[in-house]
């Protein structure tokens, strides 16, 4: 069995996950980095992408997260996002639903500021599709 370290994910709502993980694909600013057990101190700011960690006995789980930080260490990587989400939590229908809400609400726009903040919602929720595959 490979070496496993402590794992934590907290969103501004409350503590995701805590758990003992084999390693995590981390989406970092400047670049994808893998932590494993008795990885070297690093600190790192978060790009919108996918967290890709896989559990003792390889078992896998892929959480979409937006914004934040990570703090790697010998013995336990914590993540802060200001967005995460579960890949078996998202419902499909429900997201594409979201997503032509969003269309039309850009397209209803009547002043710049209403657009642009419209844009930013449709972009996130097309990088949340695009991020996981859907």
């Amino acid at each position: 069995m490979a070496d496993t370290f402590t794992f934590e994910l907290v969103s501004p709502e409350r503590l995701l996950i805590s758990e003992d993980v084999e390693s995590v694909v981390v989406p970092g600013s400047e670049g994808d980095f893998q932590v494993l057990a008795n990885h070297a101190p690093v600190l790192a700011t978060l790009r919108p992408g996918l967290l890709d960690v896989i559990l003792p006995g390889g078992k896998e789980r892929r959480i979409y997260v937006r914004g934040g930080f990570a703090e790697a260490g010998p013995e336990s990587l914590t993540v802060l996002a200001q967005t995460a989400i579960d890949s078996a939590d998202l419902d499909k229908a429900a997201l594409a639903q979201e997503i032509q809400n969003a269309e039309e609400d850009v397209a209803d726009a009547k002043d710049d500021a209403v657009r642009d903040t419209a844009q930013d919602n449709l972009d996130r929720l097309k990088l949340i599709k695009e991020s996981l595959g859907l």
